[in-house]
């Protein structure tokens, strides 16, 4: 089973993976570069919000885009504007270039991801649903990872490592491009309205959001902080890679607890274990412990811990959502955890620029505390729902909104093939 959904989708995974790769090198060279060009924490803060601000309008209108000049075009449009802005950012080092990059950026990346994961639901069957979604994931994660590490090949002040993560995102059209699938309509995919989505679900919407501010903040500033505390560029990709590697590792068994007892409980106790986590980092850098475990160990506990608030947080909402309208609530998700990345890297640089680079873990060990305190909070409102009733855990990656095509929780109609467009109308 799992041999055929991989060979139905081994060119898309492997044009995702390139893209991922590239995007990630790209993701850790920048706040490196500023911080070797003593840039101030704010003025980081600043562009790595700026990519997750272009992620939210790409959410909201990137379709349409790839609606209207078709799936093909729409990405080797954006690939190659990604290109063009990923090598300016070597012609031209200016905090306020770089942020107007950065946004343009994270728009493209949306609208690539977009076109990745309708053209991955196409070629995916109802039977292959879950298997798909699941090497996606491992995909995204594995390319992420690695990319963190690439950045070692060369100097972050020359040309090289701007021209290899280019490269990289121009390979990635060749798998893509050559498909020979019809991409499915996606313009009918639209996010609910958060407002809406807080009213079935608070705990699902202010999770998502608290794990986007999570996110944001280490992937955007967690760089800045190894090179403040004095990590060497090397250290730092370790640093980054082992959080990521950590999420690969802890999704699957943390969300098999989520689906054999009450899904909050499981989310609240993984809170716990994060604020734990996130205030030793704080207390072990304030005191200058910069040992192996704090530099690999850590990550891979807070990074795999934090890293599956988003998908636990998603599994219950749909707990209350009806299943024709999980995509819809699936890119309302998502949408609320791209706000909270955007707003996070900004929040923790005022902080970081006034009270040192230690203040990034005690800032979100203070965002988890308050986010355990509302998972709490809202135990205490509504009864939980028998675990034979709760949605099926699903390693929901945080990539782009169509995703929640791929999501096998969502009934057989509401996925965009070709055959089920009519009845996806209403999702």
């Amino acid at each position: 089973m799992l041999l055929t959904a991989l060979r139905s989708v081994a060119s898309l995974l492997l044009g995702a993976g390139i893209l991922i790769l590239g995007n990630g090198l790209v993701g850790i060279l920048l706040p490196v570069r500023l911080g070797v060009e003593n840039m101030s924490p704010v003025t980081t803060g600043l562009v790595m919000s700026a990519y997750y601000a272009g992620l939210v309008a790409g959410s909201l209108w990137g379709k349409q885009i790839i609606t209207r000049v078709g799936h093909i075009r729409a990405f080797a449009a954006f690939a190659a504007l990604l290109c063009a802005a990923t090598l300016t950012h070597a012609l031209w080092f200016s905090p306020i270039p770089w942020a107007i990059l950065r946004f343009i950026s994270g728009f493209c990346m949306a609208a690539l991801f977009a076109t990745i994961e309708s053209w991955l639901n196409e070629r995916s069957t109802n039977d292959l649903r879950g298997q798909v979604l699941s090497l996606y994931q491992w995909t995204a994660y594995l390319a992420s990872g690695i990319g963190q590490l690439l950045i070692n090949i060369a100097d972050v002040r020359n040309l090289v490592l701007y021209i290899v993560a280019a490269l990289l995102l121009s390979l990635s059209l060749v798998p893509v491009v050559l498909t020979h699938v019809q991409g499915p309509d996606i313009s009918r995919i639209r996010p609910l309205p958060l407002k809406e989505l807080y009213r079935i679900s608070p705990l699902g919407v202010v999770g998502c959001f608290g794990a986007g501010i999570m996110s944001g903040s280490i992937y955007g500033m967690g760089p800045i902080y190894g090179h403040e505390i004095g990590l060497t560029i090397f250290q730092v990709s370790l640093f980054m890679g082992a959080a990521i590697l950590g999420g690969l590792i802890l999704q699957w068994p943390i969300g098999r607890l989520s689906d054999r007892f009450d899904r909050r409980t499981v989310l609240l106790v993984v809170l716990f274990a994060v604020t734990a986590a996130f205030a030793a980092m704080y207390l072990m850098s304030a005191a200058g412990i910069g040992s192996t475990l704090v530099l690999l160990g850590m990550p891979v506990l807070f990074g795999g811990a934090m890293s599956t608030i988003y998908p636990i947080s998603v599994s219950h909402a749909f707990d209350y959502v009806s299943r024709d309208r999980m995509v819809a609530a699936s890119s309302g998700l998502l949408l609320a955890w791209a706000i909270g990345s955007t707003a996070g890297p900004f929040a923790v640089s005022l902080l970081m620029g006034q009270f040192g680079p230690t203040m990034l873990f005690l800032f979100l060990a203070v965002v988890t505390a308050l986010l355990a305190l509302f998972a709490a909070y809202r135990m205490s409102r509504r009864a939980a729902l028998p675990s034979a009733e709760q949605a099926t855990f699903v390693p929901l990656p945080p990539t782009g909104d169509v995703a929640g095509s791929l999501d096998p929780r969502a009934e057989k109609g509401a996925n965009l093939g070709a055959a089920q467009r009519a009845a996806a109308a209403a999702g």
